[in-house]
C-alpha cells in the first residue's frame, strides 16, 4: 500500500507537518511531533493507524480512506469472488448450474434459481 497523506494535504492547501499537526489538534487528534513526522515523511502506509485517527485524518482533508491509501498493484480478480473460467455443470443441479454470463470484469455465475422456503 501507497501512503498519500502529503498529497492529500497538498490538495488542501497543508505543505508543511506542522501545519498538519495543527488541524490534526483542532479535530481532536493530539499527534506527537514524532507520530506526525513518521506518517507526513513516508509514502509506505503504516503497519498501523487506528480506525478513530483514520476517521479524523479524512475529515480533516475531506477524503476517504481510499484516498489516503493506494494498493501498489490492482486487486486480484479471484479474490473478490470473480471466476474466470467455466466449470462444467453438475449432474442434476438445474439448467443455469455451470453457466457464467461475461462482465466487464470477467465472468460471473449464474445462480440456479432455488424453490422457496
Amino acid at each position: 500500500m501507497r501512503w498519500e497523506l502529503r498529497l492529500r494535504a497538498a490538495e488542501r492547501g497543508v505543505f508543511k507537518a506542522v501545519e498538519m499537526r495543527r488541524l490534526l489538534a483542532q479535530a481532536g487528534l493530539p499527534v506527537s511531533a514524532g507520530k506526525m513526522s513518521a506518517l507526513w515523511s513516508t509514502t509506505v502506509a503504516p503497519v498501523s493507524i487506528r480506525l478513530d485517527d483514520l476517521e479524523v485524518l479524512c475529515r480533516v482533508l475531506r477524503c476517504d480512506p481510499a484516498g489516503l491509501l493506494i494498493p501498489e498493484q490492482p486487486p486480484d480478480p479471484l479474490a473478490g469472488g470473480w471466476i474466470t473460467a467455466v466449470t462444467p455443470p453438475e449432474t442434476g443441479s438445474g439448467d443455469d448450474a455451470g453457466r457464467a454470463e461475461p462482465t466487464g470484469q470477467g465472468l460471473r455465475p449464474v445462480r440456479p434459481k432455488l424453490p422457496p422456503l
